[in-house]
């Protein structure tokens, strides 16, 4: 990675790291400084006494051309600046309209079922793209977990390969859109998928868990660059995963 590249993430996680710390000691849940949701007495609104919740987007952390070529530049400029930006705005504007008390993202997602589907899919894609972002990283030769993570995936699916087989299977059948997960549910290690903007935090998810990892296999994720070839794009994919963030959250 260029130095320009290396001192921009580092800025970045140095600021989250700080910002966690900082969250942590106030009494919010670390979960919302990981996703990009603003906290309590920074949205400018309230609602029964209570602050709103709002999303915010955070940098990237890398340049749009960092993953290339396995995701090409173009798709992550678009990808960034127009679909995970349309949803922070669609949720944080539904979210102040339906007065909505919730002062977490975890605590939305937990109540999700009681909610406005607008709330729902884009709450739910603001969520699941600054996970994306923060689960990849430039490329680097043998990309693959290490330590604690390799072994808890080796425990539970035999091995790295068969992992990769299943997850990459979750996310090709998945049908229409949708996500493909790799979950802890209660310290077992699975795999699965939701569709649309869904993911494993919300009350009535078809597959639940603490999300370790997660990727989006919407066709405006991977069209531009390979078309109609998903598992092209999931097989490539593999190269640019950040299994120190995925390590983070297995241990967090």
């Amino acid at each position: 990675m260029a130095t320009t590249n290396r001192r921009k993430f580092l800025k970045t996680t140095l600021g989250f790291s700080a910002a966690t710390v900082a969250t942590t000691a106030i009494g919010v849940n670390p979960l919302n400084a990981l996703v990009g949701c603003a906290s309590p007495n920074s949205s400018g609104g309230s609602s029964g006494g209570g602050d709103v919740l709002q999303f915010s987007q955070e940098p990237l952390g890398y340049d749009y051309n960092a993953l290339e070529p396995n995701i090409d530049a173009r798709t992550m400029e678009i990808h960034y600046t127009k679909h995970h930006t349309g949803y922070i705005d669609k949720v944080n504007e539904a979210l102040k309209a339906d007065e909505v008390s919730y002062t977490t993202a975890e605590e939305l997602f937990a109540n999700i079922s009681k909610l406005s589907t607008t709330i729902r899919n884009n709450g739910g894609g603001a969520w699941n793209h600054t996970f994306f972002w923060k689960a990849m990283r430039a490329p680097a030769d043998g990309n693959a977990p290490a330590g604690a993570l390799l072994d808890a995936i080796n425990g539970a699916f035999g091995s790295f390969d068969q992992f990769k087989e299943e997850f990459a299977n979750a996310g090709a059948t998945r049908f229409g859109s949708g996500w493909a997960w790799l979950v802890s549910d209660n310290g077992t290690l699975k795999i699965g998928s939701t569709p649309n903007q869904d993911n494993p935090l919300m009350d009535d998810a078809e597959f639940k868990g603490k999300p370790l990892l997660g990727i989006d296999v919407w066709e405006h994720a991977y069209y531009l660059h390979y078309q109609n070839k998903r598992g092209d794009y999931i097989n490539n994919w593999w190269n640019v995963v950040n299994w120190d963030f995925v390590a983070e959250q297995l241990n967090g």
